[in-house]
């Protein structure tokens, strides 16, 4: 039950490659003193396995999550300091009797970080097979903000239809493609860049990447450090 004061963010986690994007995500909305339901699918379990050697697991779903936000999109565990989780709550991608998956339950809106073509799919026609796309469906239909920041390429025709029908729908198709204009130094800065974007679309404010000013060169410029 809701205590009536808390007002999450819901961060989706599918099964695409790009698990360092949620954990920057997440790590940006806990910076920005947000709350965070957190929503990882058994497809996206397989890809943290992979990508990190990370075995996220219900029971132990709090120390995972820290190893995961501690480590750096270069795979060096300890990079960012142990996050306070407080003020996370972790919903089984199998329980569609989760809070998120009732409209009535409070929450600013959704991030779906990355979005594999199939929870594209899933979302686009309202499958809700898991508690990721019913809470996407719970987004899109109570008018909340819905980022799905799909991370596939190339992109067949099939999947450009659902993007198109979930940007119809009130969602914003947010492509996780990093720039270069930031100033990039490092495989983190192109994960932040994107990170960043996610979190402009949620209207969240963050420092996770230098953003345009409208002049040329500013890549060379020494980067400002974090205040995240």
């Amino acid at each position: 039950m809701t205590d009536g004061k808390r007002t999450p963010w819901v961060v989706g986690v599918s099964g695409a490659s790009g698990t360092p994007y949620a954990a920057a995500v997440i790590r940006g909305l806990l910076a920005a003193g947000e709350s965070v339901d957190l929503v990882v699918s058994r497809a996206s379990r397989l890809t943290l396995l992979d990508e990190t050697g990370i075995a996220f697991r219900d029971a132990h779903w709090r120390d995972d999550l820290a190893a995961w936000l501690e480590r750096g999109a270069d795979g060096r565990p300890v990079t960012f300091p142990r996050p306070e989780l407080d003020d996370v709550r972790h919903w089984s991608a199998g329980d569609l009797a989760a809070g998120p998956s009732s409209g009535s339950y409070p929450v600013k809106g959704m991030l779906i970080v990355p979005a594999s073509t199939a929870c594209v799919a899933g979302v686009a026609l309202g499958l809700s097979k898991d508690l990721l796309q019913r809470v996407a469906s719970v987004t899109l239909k109570e008018r909340r903000r819905l980022v799905v920041a799909v991370r596939e390429t190339p992109l067949n025709g099939q999947t450009l239809r659902h993007l198109v029908a979930l940007d119809e729908a009130g969602a914003v198709v947010l492509p996780a493609s990093p720039a270069f204009y930031a100033g990039a130094t490092h495989i983190q800065d192109l994960v932040d860049f994107v990170a960043g974007r996610v979190l402009d679309a949620a209207g969240v404010p963050h420092r996770l990447y230098r953003r345009w000013e409208g002049e040329l060169g500013g890549a060379s410029r020494p980067r400002e450090a974090s205040g995240d």
